[in-house]
Parts: C-alpha cells; structure tokens; sequence
C-alpha cells in the first residue's frame, strides 16, 4: 500500500501576523502599548463622538448661556452635567473636545496621505529616471525646504481664501489639506529617492529591465514595495506634526472654518479666558493635543525601531 504524506496546512495571515518581529516587539514594548492604547481612545471618542459625547457643542438649540464658564465638576461651583465645565458659550468641554480631535484627525491622516502620493511619487522617478529629471525635482525640494512650514501653510491658505472667498466648508477644508501636504511631501520624496537609487542597481531590478518590463511597472511593482518600511514609519510620525500645523492653523485663526472648530480653535477661544479665571477652557483642549501627538509620536518611535534590523 502507498502511502500518502500529508502536507502541513500553511499558516493564516493572523497566525503569521503573532508570529511576526513587529508584533513580538510591540508586546515587548510598554511604552508602545500604552501609546496605542491612548491613541486608540482617542480616536474612537472622535470617530463616535456623536454617541459617546454627552452633549452635541454645535446645536445651538440646546446650548443655555445660564451654563457658561462652568468649572469642572470637582470644582466648587461645577456641575455633574458637565464634567470637563462649559466655554464662554454654554458648550461642554468634553464634548467639544471628542468633536474638535474628529476634525483634527481628519484633516491630519488626509493631509499625511496626501504628501505621501505625491512625495513617494516624486521621490521614485527622481530615484529611477536620475539625470536632468532628478536634479530637477531635488532643486524643487532644496526650494521647499528653504521655507518654514508654517509660512508656506499660511500662504496658500491665504490665497485659497482670497481666491474662494465664500467657500463652503467642504472646500475650506480641502484648502487646509493641501497647504498642510505641500509642506510635508518633500521628506518623503527624499527618503524614496534614496531608497529607490539603492533599489535599481539590485539584480531583480535589472532582470526586469532585460526582459522588457516598462519603467512604470518596474517601479511601482517591483521597486515601490521594497521602499515602502520607511515611509510608514515616516508617516507615522508625521501625522502627529499635521495635527499640530493644523492647531497652529486654527489657532492663528485661519484654519478650519469657526462652525466647524478643531482643537486649536479651541485652544484660541479659551486663551481669552486663562487670565480670568476660567483655565479649563483652554486647558483641557491643550492636554488633548498634546496626548494625540505624544501617542502617535511615540507610536512613530517604536516603529521605526522595529523595522530597523540593527536593533533587533
């Protein structure tokens, strides 16, 4: 009788995933774990903060001016309803900031993804093509980076609202991301080009060449997913630097619209009060960012040393 050897079942993608490096290090790490676990909060009060939040900031139908300046409710003077106290208008802070950090995220991950399409576009053909088309879009990064970010931002915000003077949200918006991104796009583009520059000269690059394969299919099918480990860890760590630009935005007043306002114009608002007396109104929105940032920074920090086979 024959006999027929079975062949061992191959592993799934989630049994490959909990034996993967990266997740042995992210168990590994403490700081990691309590960084996504704060990251993770964060974002799930802003993506449902319109059932978590107590109260809805923006229905002015259920705002009373009798609540303004609130305390918080262990405060002498606070109120249970309100646990974070209420701003000059009646509004909850908690609320507002479960609302605030919705649009913060959002114009930061789009923003990030932006410069990442258009940075990881530009940085694979100067690394590829080389020669005069190389010089030229590193003479264009060399230019960009001569600028602060923030002035570039304010710039095109500046002329995005004076070209579109009566905007409507959506397009305010879609302004904000783009002034973000055209400041963010030229480290990436960098750190794909010399990825990329090492990448061609490989044998497998070459093999592709000789047999006729097309540039553009050799570069996005062949040489974009040997570039890519860099650039998440890059944009990890970027996206805490959108979200703040943004606050900074808003918090100079000409970021998102005032109907729709993120944690900077939050902060801006409150400002006027912390000599008064009221120091939750812009307490409270500032420790919000600063726990977004520090989570995704840190978040970054772990990444990039998981990925980095020096430190393993």
């Amino acid at each position: 009788m024959s006999t027929v050897l079975a062949t061992p079942a191959k592993p799934g993608r989630w049994a490959r995933w909990l034996d993967s490096d990266l997740w042995y290090s992210f168990r590994h790490s403490p700081t990691a774990i309590v960084a996504s676990l704060i990251a993770l909060l964060c974002v799930v009060c802003a993506v449902f903060a319109h059932w978590i939040a107590p109260h809805d900031p923006f229905d002015l139908a259920t705002l009373d001016l009798l609540d303004a300046r609130l305390p918080p409710a262990w405060v002498e003077g606070g109120s249970a309803k309100y646990l974070f106290g209420t701003d000059d208008q009646g509004r909850d802070i908690l609320s507002a900031l479960m609302y605030g950090s919705r649009i913060s995220l959002v114009v930061g991950l789009a923003s990030v993804v932006l410069s990442v399409l258009i940075g990881v576009a530009l940085g694979l053909v100067a690394g590829f093509a080389g020669g005069a088309v190389d010089t030229f879009i590193m003479r264009v990064c060399d230019v960009m980076l001569s600028f602060p970010a923030i002035l570039v931002a304010l710039l095109i915000d500046g002329a995005g609202r004076a070209l579109f003077p009566n905007a409507t949200e959506v397009l305010a918006f879609s302004v904000l991301v783009f002034a973000i991104a055209l400041t963010g796009w030229v480290q990436y583009a960098r750190t794909v080009r010399g990825s990329t520059m090492v990448e061609r000269n490989k044998e497998y690059v070459q093999a592709a060449r000789v047999i006729g394969v097309a540039p553009l299919r050799v570069m996005f099918r062949h040489v974009f997913p040997n570039v890519l480990g860099p650039v998440l860890v890059l944009a990890t760590i970027q996206i805490a630097g959108a979200i703040i630009t943004e606050a900074t935005l808003s918090f100079l007043g000409v970021g998102v619209p005032p109907t729709s306002p993120s944690l900077g114009t939050l902060i801006r608002v409150g400002q006027d009060f912390l000599f008064s007396g009221e120091w939750w109104i812009t307490v409270f929105p500032g420790l919000m960012l600063v726990l977004i940032a520090l989570s995704v920074n840190l978040l970054g920090d772990w990444l990039r040393d998981a990925l980095n086979p020096r430190l393993r």
